[in-house]
Protein backbone atom coordinates (compact mmCIF):
# COMPACT_ATOMS: atom_id res chain seq x y z
CA UNK A 1 0.00 0.00 0.00
CA UNK A 2 1.40 3.40 -1.01
CA UNK A 3 1.90 5.75 1.90
CA UNK A 4 0.33 9.15 1.49
CA UNK A 5 2.80 11.95 0.83
CA UNK A 6 2.98 14.51 3.62
CA UNK A 7 3.73 18.19 3.11
CA UNK A 8 6.39 19.66 5.36
CA UNK A 9 7.92 23.11 5.70
CA UNK A 10 11.43 23.93 4.50
CA UNK A 11 12.89 27.04 6.11
CA UNK A 12 15.41 28.20 3.50
CA UNK A 13 13.39 31.34 2.71
CA UNK A 14 12.39 32.04 6.31
CA UNK A 15 15.80 32.34 7.90
CA UNK A 16 17.75 34.70 5.65
CA UNK A 17 16.96 37.96 3.85
CA UNK A 18 18.11 36.84 0.38
CA UNK A 19 17.28 33.58 -1.36
CA UNK A 20 17.57 32.15 -4.89
CA UNK A 21 14.14 32.74 -6.39
CA UNK A 22 12.85 34.56 -9.46
CA UNK A 23 9.92 35.99 -7.49
CA UNK A 24 11.31 38.87 -5.43
CA UNK A 25 9.36 40.40 -2.56
CA UNK A 26 9.55 43.95 -1.23
CA UNK A 27 9.33 43.13 2.47
CA UNK A 28 10.89 44.24 5.71
CA UNK A 29 14.19 42.36 5.81
CA UNK A 30 15.24 43.18 9.36
CA UNK A 31 16.09 40.27 11.65
CA UNK A 32 13.20 41.14 13.95
CA UNK A 33 10.69 41.12 11.11
CA UNK A 34 12.02 37.83 9.77
CA UNK A 35 11.85 36.17 13.16
CA UNK A 36 8.28 37.37 13.67
CA UNK A 37 7.25 36.09 10.21
CA UNK A 38 9.06 32.77 10.75
CA UNK A 39 7.18 32.17 14.01
CA UNK A 40 3.91 33.16 12.32
CA UNK A 41 4.47 30.67 9.48
CA UNK A 42 5.59 27.95 11.89
CA UNK A 43 2.51 28.44 14.08
CA UNK A 44 0.18 28.47 11.07
CA UNK A 45 1.89 25.37 9.68
CA UNK A 46 1.29 23.46 12.89
CA UNK A 47 -2.31 24.67 13.07
CA UNK A 48 -2.87 23.41 9.51
CA UNK A 49 -1.49 19.97 10.32
CA UNK A 50 2.16 20.18 9.26
CA UNK A 51 4.46 18.26 11.57
CA UNK A 52 7.70 18.06 9.54
CA UNK A 53 10.13 21.00 9.51
CA UNK A 54 13.46 21.12 7.67
CA UNK A 55 16.28 23.57 8.22
CA UNK A 56 20.07 23.96 8.01
CA UNK A 57 22.76 26.12 9.64
CA UNK A 58 23.28 27.85 6.28
CA UNK A 59 19.67 29.10 6.24
CA UNK A 60 20.76 32.28 7.96
CA UNK A 61 19.09 32.30 11.38
CA UNK A 62 16.60 29.61 10.38
CA UNK A 63 17.94 26.94 12.70
CA UNK A 64 17.96 29.39 15.61
CA UNK A 65 14.38 30.46 14.83
CA UNK A 66 13.23 26.83 14.65
CA UNK A 67 15.01 26.00 17.92
CA UNK A 68 13.39 28.91 19.75
CA UNK A 69 9.98 28.05 18.32
CA UNK A 70 10.40 24.36 19.16
CA UNK A 71 11.44 25.11 22.73
CA UNK A 72 8.72 27.71 23.34
CA UNK A 73 5.86 25.64 21.93
CA UNK A 74 6.81 22.35 23.54
CA UNK A 75 5.14 20.11 20.97
CA UNK A 76 6.07 16.44 21.19
CA UNK A 77 4.67 15.42 17.81
CA UNK A 78 6.83 17.48 15.46
CA UNK A 79 9.63 15.93 13.40
CA UNK A 80 12.62 18.17 12.74
CA UNK A 81 15.47 17.70 10.29
CA UNK A 82 18.66 19.67 9.85
CA UNK A 83 22.01 19.33 8.12
CA UNK A 84 25.73 19.91 8.35
CA UNK A 85 28.24 21.06 5.77
CA UNK A 86 27.38 24.64 4.80
CA UNK A 87 27.99 27.81 6.77
CA UNK A 88 26.06 31.05 6.22
CA UNK A 89 28.53 33.91 5.72
CA UNK A 90 26.44 36.77 4.26
CA UNK A 91 25.91 38.06 7.83
CA UNK A 92 22.43 39.38 6.98
CA UNK A 93 23.85 41.86 4.45
CA UNK A 94 21.09 42.65 1.94
CA UNK A 95 22.34 42.19 -1.62
CA UNK A 96 25.55 40.50 -0.44
CA UNK A 97 27.69 40.06 -3.56
CA UNK A 98 29.91 37.16 -2.53
CA UNK A 99 28.98 33.57 -1.78
CA UNK A 100 26.20 33.50 0.79
CA UNK A 101 27.23 30.09 2.09
CA UNK A 102 30.46 28.11 2.14
CA UNK A 103 30.66 24.34 1.86
CA UNK A 104 32.87 22.28 4.15
CA UNK A 105 32.18 18.58 4.62
CA UNK A 106 34.92 17.99 7.18
CA UNK A 107 34.76 16.14 10.49
CA UNK A 108 35.58 19.42 12.24
CA UNK A 109 32.61 21.15 10.63
CA UNK A 110 30.35 18.20 11.42
CA UNK A 111 31.27 18.27 15.10
CA UNK A 112 31.01 22.08 15.25
CA UNK A 113 27.55 22.24 13.70
CA UNK A 114 26.28 19.19 15.57
CA UNK A 115 27.01 20.97 18.87
CA UNK A 116 24.42 23.60 17.92
CA UNK A 117 21.98 21.35 16.05
CA UNK A 118 21.66 18.76 18.82
CA UNK A 119 19.67 21.32 20.81
CA UNK A 120 16.76 20.35 18.53
CA UNK A 121 16.61 16.94 20.22
CA UNK A 122 14.46 15.02 21.01
CA UNK A 123 12.29 16.33 18.14
CA UNK A 124 15.27 16.12 15.79
CA UNK A 125 14.65 12.97 13.74
CA UNK A 126 16.79 13.32 10.58
CA UNK A 127 20.38 14.58 10.35
CA UNK A 128 21.73 15.14 6.83
CA UNK A 129 24.83 15.91 4.84
CA UNK A 130 23.98 19.21 3.18
CA UNK A 131 24.32 19.00 -0.62
CA UNK A 132 26.58 15.98 -0.70
CA UNK A 133 28.73 15.92 -3.83
CA UNK A 134 31.20 13.50 -5.35
CA UNK A 135 33.82 16.26 -5.56
CA UNK A 136 33.77 17.01 -1.83
CA UNK A 137 34.69 13.41 -1.06
CA UNK A 138 32.26 13.28 1.85
CA UNK A 139 30.79 9.94 0.76
CA UNK A 140 34.23 8.32 1.05
CA UNK A 141 35.36 10.25 4.13
CA UNK A 142 35.34 7.43 6.66
CA UNK A 143 35.89 9.75 9.64
CA UNK A 144 32.76 11.74 8.77
CA UNK A 145 30.70 8.67 7.90
CA UNK A 146 31.76 6.89 11.08
CA UNK A 147 30.84 9.91 13.17
CA UNK A 148 27.42 10.07 11.50
CA UNK A 149 26.93 6.40 12.30
CA UNK A 150 27.82 7.11 15.94
CA UNK A 151 25.16 9.82 16.06
CA UNK A 152 22.68 7.47 14.44
CA UNK A 153 23.26 4.76 17.03
CA UNK A 154 23.43 7.09 20.04
CA UNK A 155 20.38 9.24 19.30
CA UNK A 156 18.23 6.99 17.11
CA UNK A 157 18.45 9.43 14.22
CA UNK A 158 17.86 8.79 10.57
CA UNK A 159 20.98 9.83 8.67
CA UNK A 160 20.40 11.43 5.29
CA UNK A 161 21.84 13.41 2.43
CA UNK A 162 20.50 16.31 0.44
CA UNK A 163 21.57 16.60 -3.17
CA UNK A 164 21.53 19.03 -6.07
CA UNK A 165 23.04 19.29 -9.53
CA UNK A 166 23.47 17.14 -12.60
CA UNK A 167 25.07 14.29 -10.63
CA UNK A 168 22.17 13.69 -8.24
CA UNK A 169 21.65 10.10 -9.42
CA UNK A 170 25.34 9.22 -9.04
CA UNK A 171 25.44 10.84 -5.60
CA UNK A 172 22.40 8.87 -4.44
CA UNK A 173 23.87 5.65 -5.85
CA UNK A 174 27.13 6.18 -3.96
CA UNK A 175 25.35 7.08 -0.73
CA UNK A 176 23.20 3.96 -0.93
CA UNK A 177 26.35 1.79 -0.89
CA UNK A 178 27.58 3.07 2.50
CA UNK A 179 26.92 0.58 5.30
CA UNK A 180 28.04 -0.22 8.82
CA UNK A 181 27.57 -3.71 10.24
CA UNK A 182 25.55 -4.64 7.15
CA UNK A 183 23.11 -1.79 7.82
CA UNK A 184 22.69 1.12 5.39
CA UNK A 185 24.01 4.34 6.88
CA UNK A 186 21.62 6.54 4.92
CA UNK A 187 17.90 6.26 5.62
CA UNK A 188 16.81 9.55 4.07
CA UNK A 189 17.35 11.29 0.73
CA UNK A 190 16.40 14.93 0.17
CA UNK A 191 16.39 15.56 -3.56
CA UNK A 192 15.47 18.24 -6.10
CA UNK A 193 12.57 16.97 -8.20
CA UNK A 194 9.95 18.93 -10.11
CA UNK A 195 8.20 19.28 -13.46
CA UNK A 196 11.41 20.37 -15.17
CA UNK A 197 13.94 18.16 -13.34
CA UNK A 198 12.90 14.50 -13.13
CA UNK A 199 16.25 12.75 -13.53
CA UNK A 200 16.04 10.94 -10.17
CA UNK A 201 12.64 9.35 -10.72
CA UNK A 202 13.76 5.72 -11.16
CA UNK A 203 16.25 5.61 -8.32
CA UNK A 204 13.87 7.35 -5.92
CA UNK A 205 11.08 4.90 -6.74
CA UNK A 206 13.53 2.08 -6.03
CA UNK A 207 14.54 3.60 -2.68
CA UNK A 208 10.89 3.96 -1.73
CA UNK A 209 10.48 0.18 -2.18
CA UNK A 210 13.31 -0.20 0.37
CA UNK A 211 11.35 1.94 2.84
CA UNK A 212 13.75 4.87 2.63
CA UNK A 213 12.52 8.37 3.46
CA UNK A 214 12.35 10.47 0.30
CA UNK A 215 12.10 14.22 0.82
CA UNK A 216 11.50 16.48 -2.18
CA UNK A 217 12.74 20.06 -2.22
CA UNK A 218 12.48 22.81 -4.84
CA UNK A 219 9.26 21.38 -6.28
CA UNK A 220 8.50 24.86 -7.66
CA UNK A 221 11.90 25.06 -9.39
CA UNK A 222 12.86 28.23 -7.51
CA UNK A 223 9.77 29.94 -8.92
CA UNK A 224 10.30 28.94 -12.54
CA UNK A 225 6.97 27.10 -12.67
CA UNK A 226 5.27 30.51 -12.48
CA UNK A 227 4.74 32.45 -15.71
CA UNK A 228 7.67 34.80 -16.21
CA UNK A 229 8.86 36.80 -19.21
CA UNK A 230 12.45 35.73 -18.53
CA UNK A 231 11.60 32.18 -19.61
CA UNK A 232 9.84 32.38 -22.95
CA UNK A 233 10.97 28.83 -23.68
CA UNK A 234 8.41 27.64 -21.12
CA UNK A 235 5.31 29.24 -22.68
CA UNK A 236 3.78 25.89 -23.68
CA UNK A 237 4.32 24.64 -20.13
CA UNK A 238 2.86 27.82 -18.64
CA UNK A 239 -0.24 27.57 -20.82
CA UNK A 240 -0.84 23.98 -19.75
CA UNK A 241 -0.30 24.81 -16.08
CA UNK A 242 -2.77 27.68 -16.45
CA UNK A 243 -5.38 25.30 -17.83
CA UNK A 244 -4.92 22.88 -14.92
CA UNK A 245 -5.00 25.76 -12.46
CA UNK A 246 -8.35 26.87 -13.85
CA UNK A 247 -9.74 23.33 -13.89
CA UNK A 248 -8.89 22.55 -10.27
CA UNK A 249 -9.37 26.14 -9.01
CA UNK A 250 -5.96 26.25 -7.33
CA UNK A 251 -2.72 28.13 -7.96
CA UNK A 252 0.11 26.97 -10.18
CA UNK A 253 2.05 26.09 -7.04
CA UNK A 254 -0.56 23.52 -6.00
CA UNK A 255 -0.48 21.96 -9.49
CA UNK A 256 3.32 21.67 -9.38
CA UNK A 257 3.27 20.14 -5.90
CA UNK A 258 0.45 17.75 -6.79
CA UNK A 259 2.41 16.54 -9.83
CA UNK A 260 5.27 15.45 -7.56
CA UNK A 261 2.84 13.78 -5.15
CA UNK A 262 0.96 11.86 -7.86
CA UNK A 263 3.93 11.03 -10.07
CA UNK A 264 6.64 10.13 -7.56
CA UNK A 265 4.67 9.59 -4.32
CA UNK A 266 7.56 10.61 -2.02
CA UNK A 267 7.48 10.41 1.76
CA UNK A 268 7.61 14.15 2.26
CA UNK A 269 7.28 17.19 0.02
CA UNK A 270 8.67 20.45 1.35
CA UNK A 271 6.81 23.71 0.95
CA UNK A 272 9.24 26.59 0.80
CA UNK A 273 6.58 29.12 1.74
CA UNK A 274 7.86 32.43 3.08
CA UNK A 275 4.50 33.62 4.40
CA UNK A 276 1.18 32.17 5.54
CA UNK A 277 -0.63 33.04 2.31
CA UNK A 278 1.84 31.05 0.21
CA UNK A 279 1.61 28.22 2.73
CA UNK A 280 -2.17 28.01 2.47
CA UNK A 281 -1.98 28.06 -1.32
CA UNK A 282 0.60 25.25 -1.27
CA UNK A 283 -1.57 23.11 0.99
CA UNK A 284 -4.39 23.16 -1.55
CA UNK A 285 -2.35 20.46 -3.30
CA UNK A 286 -3.83 18.06 -0.74
CA UNK A 287 -7.39 18.65 -1.96
CA UNK A 288 -7.34 17.07 -5.42
CA UNK A 289 -5.55 14.53 -7.62
CA UNK A 290 -4.34 14.82 -11.19
CA UNK A 291 -5.54 12.18 -13.62
CA UNK A 292 -3.25 9.83 -15.58
CA UNK A 293 -3.41 11.90 -18.78
CA UNK A 294 -2.44 15.08 -16.94
CA UNK A 295 0.43 13.37 -15.12
CA UNK A 296 1.71 11.94 -18.41
CA UNK A 297 1.55 15.36 -20.05
CA UNK A 298 3.45 17.01 -17.20
CA UNK A 299 6.06 14.25 -17.28
CA UNK A 300 6.63 15.02 -20.95
CA UNK A 301 7.50 18.66 -20.17
CA UNK A 302 10.81 17.71 -18.55
CA UNK A 303 14.03 19.43 -19.66
CA UNK A 304 17.51 17.94 -19.57
CA UNK A 305 19.24 17.90 -16.21
CA UNK A 306 22.17 19.86 -17.68
CA UNK A 307 19.87 22.60 -18.97
CA UNK A 308 17.94 22.77 -15.72
CA UNK A 309 20.99 23.21 -13.50
CA UNK A 310 22.70 25.67 -15.83
CA UNK A 311 19.54 27.77 -15.80
CA UNK A 312 19.35 27.55 -12.04
CA UNK A 313 22.97 28.64 -11.66
CA UNK A 314 22.11 31.81 -13.57
CA UNK A 315 19.45 32.83 -11.04
CA UNK A 316 20.35 35.61 -8.63
CA UNK A 317 19.83 35.93 -4.88
CA UNK A 318 17.08 38.42 -4.03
Amino acid sequence: MVKKTKIGLGMAALGRPDYINIRSNTIDKSIGAFKKEAFKVLDESYLLGIRDFDVAPSYGLGEQFLLEWNDSRGYNDVRLSTKFGYTYVANWEIGFEGKHEIKEHSLTKLNEQWEASKALLPNLKIYQIHSATLDSGVLTNHKVLSRLNELKQEYGLKIGISSSGTEQVKIIEEASKVAYNDEDLFDSYQVTFNIFEQSCYCILKHLLTKNKTIIIKEALANGRVFKNSQFNNYQIIYNYLDSLSAKYKVGIDAIALRFVMDNLEPTLLLSGASNTNHLKQNLKALNFKLNAVEISKLKSLVVTSEFYWQERSNLVWN
